[in-house]
């Protein structure tokens, strides 16, 4: 067969074809707006011309040290200008950023450090007693480039022979970036946060943190030059890819190393902040604070949540404060968000608790999602899209990582049938939303029905006491397993009894869903902020 006008003389040369790489907004940024602040941290500031030089200082001292192409680089620490550079030192000699949880023991830091081959490992002082106990485990640990951060003011050694500073001052400002030779190519590893076993590592390509980058702008509808509070932290999905699209915005990274809602407050005031990510925990706790708090704010700030499903009653009491909520859903495995619930202004007329129902279904596709699907998980049979039949949501499209590292087994897996199997389970309504009801291993299934752990927990976190909550199953001789809710309350709310928790879920649910054991205290989180249900399961198991 002859080939097609369009097959010939039209192939990809230097001048019509580049990989895409998020290492092209810092160069553009830097181009048109070099005086523009890039980043803040307490009193130190850096504007996009000196933000770009100490990226390629970074990237030219790695090189020096015998880093490149494939090679990884560890970093450990919290919310810091050090962490942020290397989202563009580390890729500019082809190597893979893994940003590590600054919340996991020792074994696991050490694990995750042999089996990403760390060539290298910048680590904050903060962290030096975990980082050091990873370390002795190692037979062949890498090198340690240490970040001596002047704002923390805690304990800690200096485990290196050198610190970050001047580590970047054995690099040249003017170093040439190395792009990837391929698009596909590697730019992060993510470890999942696993409850059994050791973690899986997640391999982010250029491709996907281009697209999810500029994913972000359109369903989060940025505009130009936002100022930006990481509250999230970097280390998960690369802080949900807004490294890189606050670059690609020219916009202001607002760190903060220690999360308190009355220090966000104080950011938020001291430097206009406009937008913000955490999960529902975050908003807890800018609501569990008094509303003088907010004296000074007078600009809106918009924050987009994600990590678990948001309550609605949550919804509810941060837009009462004055906060405009997006929210999104996803998984490491998909480069954070790739599903929001998109908005309409229709929406607009209906009452505070309605707007807030549909605000807490997680949505529709990302700009830079192909594919979204809720189906049985065997069959591969889409659901009837009627809010009730429940299926496993699935994903496809370029922002789904590579694989898991070295797994391919499990790699395969994820992706039967051409899709990723989120094991989330979830409806899809008639308006194509989907709406999640449950992990697929926290279904409760008590006489035969299943409950959903969602469904109880967003009746209570309608009790104004509420703070925090957490239902899991509960072994049961005759129902084979039944709820049992952790509840925390609020910080000013009187002693509750389990009776009073439990009459208050039987006025609101069907007698089979109400919690048959009620456990107060505070619930065991990430450093994400989720709920750790494993933990509670397992004390669950023991009541």
């Amino acid at each position: 067969m002859a080939k097609s006008a369009y097959e010939t003389g039209l192939g990809k040369n230097p001048a019509n074809y580049q990989a895409l790489t998020p290492l092209n907004f810092l160069q553009r940024s830097a181009a048109v707006y070099p005086d523009r602040i890039a980043w803040i941290h307490g009193q130190g500031r850096a504007n996009y011309r000196k933000f770009e030089r100490r990226c390629r200082r970074l990237g030219s001292a790695l090189s020096g040290r015998g880093i490149g192409s494939g090679d990884t680089v560890a970093v450990m620490a919290p919310n810091v200008p050090a962490l942020l550079e290397a989202h563009y030192g580390v890729p500019m000699v082809g190597a893979v950023l893994n940003a590590l949880n600054v919340r996991l023991d020792a074994t696991t830091i050490a694990f995750i450090l042999k089996h990403g081959e760390a060539k290298l490992l910048i680590s904050d002082r903060e962290y030096s007693s975990i980082v050091s106990d990873a370390i002795a485990a190692m037979d062949d640990p890498p090198p340690v480039i240490d970040i001596d951060d002047a704002l923390y003011e805690g304990s800690g050694d200096l485990l290196g022979d050198v610190d970050y500073e001047a580590f970047l001052e054995e690099g040249d400002p003017t170093f040439e970036i190395s792009g990837p030779s391929d698009e596909w190519d590697a730019v992060a590893l993510n470890y999942t946060s696993g409850t059994t076993g050791n973690p899986k590592g997640v391999v982010y390509h250029h491709r996907g943190a281009y697209l999810n980058a500029l994913g972000n702008v359109m369903a989060w509808e940025m505009p130009q030059h936002p100022t930006y509070l990481w509250t999230l932290p970097m280390f998960h999905c690369n802080g949900w890819c807004f490294p890189w699209t606050i670059v690609a915005l020219a916009g202001t990274h607002v760190c903060l190393r220690n999360v308190e809602a009355a220090a966000i407050l104080r950011m938020i005031r001291d430097n206009h902040v406009t937008h913000f990510c955490g999960a529902p925990i975050v908003l807890n706790m800018l609501i569990d604070l008094d509303k003088e708090n907010l004296v000074g704010i007078g600009h809106d700030v918009k924050i987009m949540t994600a990590g678990s499903p948001p309550p609605p009653p949550v919804l509810v009491s941060i837009e009462e404060r004055g906060f405009h909520v997006t929210h999104a859903y996803g998984l490491t495995e998909c480069y954070g968000p790739g599903v929001v619930c998109a908005w309409h202004d229709e929406w607009n007329v209906e009452s505070t608790s309605e707007r807030a129902r549909l605000k807490a279904r997680q949505g529709v596709t990302y700009p830079s999602l192909d594919g979204l699907m809720v189906a049985d998980s065997e069959s591969m049979k889409p659901c009837p899209a009627d809010g009730k039949s429940m299926g496993e949501v699935m994903m496809r499209g370029n922002i789904v990582m590579k694989g898991y590292l070295k797994n391919q087994d499990a790699t395969e897996a994820a992706f039967r049938g051409g899709w990723f199997h989120t094991g989330d389970l979830g409806v899809m309504h008639p308006d194509g939303y989907i709406e999640l009801k449950d992990r697929s291993k926290d279904i409760i299934i008590s006489g035969g029905e299943n409950i959903s752990s969602i469904e109880v927990e967003t009746v209570l976190y309608d009790h104004p006491s509420v703070g925090a909550v957490a239902v899991v199953a509960r072994p049961d001789r005759k129902w084979g397993e039944t709820p049992c809710a952790f509840v925390e309350l609020k910080t000013e709310a009187k002693a509750m009894t389990e009776g009073e928790i439990i009459a208050f879920c039987r006025n609101n649910l069907a007698h089979y869903k109400v919690p048959k054991k009620v456990v107060f205290g505070s619930l065991p989180k990430t450093s994400t902020g989720k709920i750790q249900k494993y933990v509670l399961r397992k004390m669950a198991q023991a009541l």
